[in-house]
């Protein structure tokens, strides 16, 4: 019992050591209208679309994309700054990021910044966001509606040749099962096999 308490212990400690960094968008009117990102240093990820959503959306970078945003937050200082430029814009959305690793507990809001690596950031998550509700999309059209699938997978196709897909690994399985399966028609089984070949060349 005792040894089942400090391994529990220390698998407590080490997961609250992991490097963690949140990023949220409020922008009403919009779609979605809010979006939050949790990702921590290993590229383990979640993707809400509302702040009591129940069934949140998990995904897993590869370590090259989470050590290449990580990579931006340390050139934002991990966020011991003000990131607002305080110019009259338009408002594009208030936007927070978060990072924490153990003690160390950095937040900053904006609307809109100067700094290149900030814009870069918000970039980052603005492609996790593009790539979890194209995903989505896919799977309500492969279970839903069959003859929509072809042009879901051309809306993922369009956002892979564009570089705007993270995690791309995510889709193989559900590519893969389209790809071989006859209820869908043949040129959507094609563009399926095809994807996930580039996806898997690209590995």
């Amino acid at each position: 019992m005792k040894l089942c308490l400090a391994l529990l212990f220390c698998a407590c400690v080490e997961a609250a050591s992991v490097p963690r960094l949140y990023y949220s968008k409020t922008f009403p009117g919009s779609a979605p209208p809010y979006m939050a990102v949790t990702l921590d240093r290993t590229g383990a990820g979640v993707y809400k679309e509302a702040e009591n959503d129940d069934n949140p959306i998990r995904f897993q970078l590869t370590e090259a994309e989470a050590s290449e945003i990580f990579g931006v937050v340390e050139k934002l200082g991990f966020f011991d700054h003000p990131l607002e430029s305080g110019l009259k814009v338009a408002f594009m959305g208030t936007k927070a990021f978060r990072f924490e690793n153990g003690a160390q507990k950095n937040e900053v809001k904006f609307n809109y910044s100067e700094d290149p690596a900030a814009h870069t950031l918000v970039d980052w998550f603005d492609r996790i966001a593009e790539s979890e509700q194209l995903l989505t999309e896919l799977e309500v059209a492969a279970k839903y509606e069959r003859l929509g699938v072809d042009k879901a997978l051309l809306l993922l196709e369009s956002a892979y040749d564009r570089k705007r897909l993270v995690a791309a690994q995510q889709y193989l399985p559900l590519l893969d099962r389209i790809a071989k399966n006859e209820v869908y028609i043949h040129q959507a089984r094609l563009r399926a096999a095809a994807l996930a070949d580039q996806i898997r060349a690209a590995k």
